[in-house]
């Protein structure tokens, strides 16, 4: 059987090359094509909502300075730490990174986001009853209804502003407060999906792929939204899932399967879109070979969905009523044309060109009969790339993808694992340094 070693290395690099350009060119022609046609696709600084604002500030030290130690002592981290305080270390990283780039604008950076009007935290504060807040939830999401949700509470399932009520029925009234509590929730998710990986594949791997979860670009988008807290819930989904669908017992089989369910099935009601974790929930059941865990995994789901349900939220009739809502906003003047291709560009902002480079090579590993190891983390990476591609084609994403998909895009920062070693801190290197250009060249809306 082919190996990394006996794969040739010339091959990769030609790919890796290839597609590395595909990127760059996406990204060029997203961002040249509404200024050069003068079409108007109704965001700030397309293909990204963010505003060009470059500039020096003191504070951007310190994503610089977590970059360098990170750098320093990643190597020395991943071969003396035991598995244990081996993830310790990879949340604590993670945690700093986020943070360091959440607060290049000071705490306000972090606090004006979860303060906007239009967001959950700011319309959590508003619900005077919960019950009420579920049985009259529908009602309230057309642009012509009275007193209708503000978009990003209209955009979702009620899950995604349940969280913040709960955060405000428990005297969290602080916006930064709130802020920080999400962004240390999103930073588990790299936690969760080691786990995951260790379970399907090997420790080993797994202490390879955590440098890429957690020295990325989408860090900037994961302290400052809301999607930071979902992609938290699907990672430790599907972290659970995967111990069901390896258990040797029927204890851990239900132990682990139904609770995955439940995680699963929250994701569902906290946004529309996160159906789509149906395709990484099948590839780690794949993965882990018993089958027996679906229906343990789908009774969890659906008594989330009972639960919803008989509180007064029925999915299935609010979601197009909420495509309806969705037209009758800015989407309708955002073009399909423009944003079914220029998404990829926001996306590669998220990602970095490195995983672009990588993912030849990890769609290649998913159909080579080799190492089980190595393709365990390819398929895990291909089936988040899978969502990506499905989003963009559905018509429900048009543009802001740098944090509506963080959910997937924290799965296809596996794939660039898989490149050959001596590419790795190099790459590395850029990743960090693309989070980095973003802070001083653009504000992000998130």
């Amino acid at each position: 059987m082919p190996t990394q070693a006996s794969f040739p290395s010339r091959k990769v690099w030609v790919a890796a090359v290839v597609s590395t350009l595909i990127g760059a060119v996406v990204v060029a022609v997203a961002i040249a094509w509404p200024r050069v046609t003068g079409t108007d696709v109704f965001i700030y600084w397309p293909p990204l909502k963010a505003r060009w604002t470059p500039g020096f500030t003191p504070t951007l030290l310190l994503p610089v300075l977590v970059a360098l130690a990170g750098l320093l002592v990643w190597r020395r981290m991943i071969s003396a730490l035991r598995w244990g305080p081996f993830l310790a270390a990879v949340f604590a990283a993670s945690w700093l990174w986020t943070a360091a780039l959440g607060h290049v604008g000071g705490t306000e950076s972090i606090s004006k986001v979860f303060a906007r009007p239009s967001e959950y935290f700011v319309g959590a504060k508003e619900v005077p009853s919960i019950s009420g807040f579920l049985t009259g939830f529908i009602e309230r999401v057309p642009l012509d209804a009275k007193d209708h949700w503000p978009i990003h509470i209209a955009g979702h399932p009620p899950g995604a502003t349940l969280f913040f009520i709960v955060l405000d029925r428990l005297g969290v009234s602080d916006p930064y407060t709130a802020g920080i509590i999400v962004l240390t929730l999103g930073c588990t998710a790299v936690v969760a999906v080691l786990l995951t990986v260790r379970t399907l594949s090997s420790e080993r791997y797994a202490r390879r792929v955590a440098p890429w979860i957690v020295a990325t670009p989408s860090a900037i988008w994961m302290g400052v939204s809301a999607d930071a807290m979902f992609t938290a819930t699907a990672a430790w989904g599907l972290a659970l899932l995967a111990l069901a669908a390896t258990a040797s017992r029927r204890k851990r089989l239900i132990g682990c399967g139904i609770p995955a369910g439940l995680l699963l099935g929250l994701c569902v009601y906290f946004s529309y879109g996160l159906v789509l974790l149906g395709i990484l929930a099948i590839a780690v059941i794949w993965l882990g070979g018993r089958w027996e865990a679906l229906p343990w995994a789908l009774g969890g789901a659906l008594l989330v969905a009972a639960a919803f349900t008989l509180a007064g939220f029925r999915w299935w009739e609010g979601f197009p009523v909420l495509v309806t809502r969705y037209y009758d906003g800015i989407q309708s003047k955002r073009q399909y044309g423009y944003w079914v291709w220029a998404n990829l560009g926001a996306w590669t902002f998220t990602i970095g060109l490195a995983v672009w480079a990588a993912i030849p090579h990890g769609i290649a590993e998913t159909w080579r009969r080799g190492e089980r190891n190595r393709r365990a983390v390819a398929v895990l990476g291909s089936a988040g790339l899978s969502t990506i591609l499905l989003a963009t084609l559905s018509s429900m994403s048009k543009a802001e993808v740098e944090r509506i998909w963080l959910p997937f895009t924290i799965w296809v920062l596996l794939l660039p694992s898989l490149l050959p070693l001596r590419w790795q801190r190099p790459l590395l290197a850029t990743q960090l340094a693309s989070a980095i250009a973003i802070e001083y060249f653009l504000t992000t809306q998130w």
